[in-house]
């Protein structure tokens, strides 16, 4: 196993419950960048944000104070400072071999580690990806952040610029915002998260500058410089200038496939990764799992990924479906998606039926939530068919209840069943049958 963030965790958990004599190669920390610098500190740096907004909102609270050392001690605690010394006594525990170090093939069934080589039937490889940084005049020649450096930092700066306006630049703007920071984006596409509909974009862009973030959208960095006491400037292709004392860069990820030797089996990776089959093999007797594939940046892609392999190598029919996988931004209020966009599906040639409602309008939780509710649905099926395809919030903990979509696109649920399944009350899955019945 080379690799051992999620997708890989995933992998060696259960090919040693399997019985496989297994081996684990990693040449940082054992847990990989979800655990260490995305989603599990960014989640707990954004959580406090959002607390504390939701007392604003609230009826009849107070505002709670903020207390940053508190914040990234557990912060800290959460990333076991981090230190991966215990994951990996656990592992040998259970009799895994772990090797620290860079993995690389070096032929079928070898994998070299440093000095030593290692023989295998078989390799999954799990190498995850790296940031993608822009070519920018003068980037090169100052500091700047990744993810990395703002899920650790131990101060807020007074000031930032984000280059990206996709799920990391939007999650990171927002807490550095929301924590007393000055913070400007900068997006290069003409609107925020451009996978998603347009719907999505405009809703997500209002919530930002009411939270007091300056958007650049349609223009990117042309240049940046910093000056001796620090300071930087980042003039836009637009020929406006912005001045921040930190430069965020969070314009996507690409996979990690440099120096892994994966020309002595065959594999001739492309920019988007390493290119697997329905069972994720990547050639024989290797397997691939996770961002380093290019499906889908996830880490419950890459886990799923993950399970796929080793059904596989347990020699079970396994077939990969990547239809309903949620896609969740977990700003306030959270943005959730799963299956197609509208563009998608007419662009696949599907007869498209969209409905949307605003929540506040259609039920009753939004308002028992929350003073002045927020809340946008919007629902799309095939006409023909008579299923779910697609479906988005913007909502509060829309990352909860976006899966009552997944689980309907995933199974193909007829739309009359879908209308005719009761929803507690008072809960924002209601709003799913306001929107279905808005198709009509």
């Amino acid at each position: 196993m080379i690799g051992a963030g999620p997708a890989g965790e995933v992998v060696i958990g259960r090919l040693h419950e399997q019985g496989l004599r297994t081996a684990l190669v990693e040449r940082e920390l054992v847990g990989g960048e979800c655990a260490y610098w995305a989603c599990i500190p960014s989640k707990t740096l954004l959580r406090p944000a959002e607390v504390r907004e939701e007392a604003t909102r609230a009826a009849g609270t107070s505002t709670p104070e903020r207390r940053w050392s508190e914040l990234t001690e557990y912060r800290d605690y959460m990333i076991r400072n981090l230190d991966d010394s215990g994951e990996i006594e656990s592992y040998e525990k259970r009799g895994v071999r772990v090797f620290k170090g860079a993995g690389r093939l070096a032929g079928p069934h070898k994998v070299r580690v440093g000095d030593e080589l290692l023989e295998t039937e078989r390799v999954v490889i799990a190498t995850g990806s790296v940031p993608r940084i822009p070519e920018i005049r003068g980037l090169n020649q100052i500091d700047y952040w990744t993810n990395r450096e703002a899920t650790t930092l131990t101060e807020v700066p007074r000031s930032v610029v984000v280059l990206g306006g996709g799920p990391v630049g939007i999650e990171l703007a927002q807490f550095l915002r929301r924590f007393g920071a000055e913070v400007a984006l900068v997006e290069s596409a003409d609107r925020l998260l451009a996978r998603e509909d347009d719907r999505v974009s405009a809703l997500v862009g209002d919530y930002l500058i009411k939270d007091g973030i300056d958007l650049n959208l349609g223009t990117g960095a042309a240049e940046v410089a910093q000056a001796d006491g620090g300071q930087k400037t980042v003039r836009l292709e637009s020929g406006a200038e912005l001045s921040c004392e930190q430069l965020l860069v969070a314009i996507g990820r690409g996979p990690r496939v440099d120096d892994l030797g994966l020309e002595t089996v065959g594999i001739e990776p492309s920019g988007s990764g390493i290119e697997v089959d329905e069972r994720c093999r990547a050639a024989h007797g290797v397997w691939a799992v996770g961002d380093v594939t290019g499906v889908m940046p996830f880490t419950h892609v890459g886990k799923y990924q993950g399970r796929l392999a080793c059904a596989d190598i347990a020699g079970h029919h396994v077939k990969a479906d990547y239809r309903a996988i949620p896609r969740v931004v977990f700003a306030d209020p959270e943005i959730a998606a799963v299956g197609l966009t509208e563009r998608e599906a007419r662009e696949q040639g599907i007869e498209v039926e969209a409905a949307a409602v605003a929540l506040p309008e259609s039920i009753a939780r939004p308002w028992t939530y929350e003073r002045d509710p927020r809340g946008d649905l919007g629902v799309l099926a095939d006409r023909r068919r008579g299923v779910l395809i697609g479906a988005w919030a913007v909502a509060p903990l829309a990352s909860e209840w976006i899966h009552y979509a997944a689980l309907a696109i995933k199974t193909e649920t007829p739309l009359d069943t879908l209308r005719d399944t009761v929803a507690q009350f008072p809960t924002f899955t209601e709003g799913y049958l306001n929107a279905l019945e808005e198709l009509g």
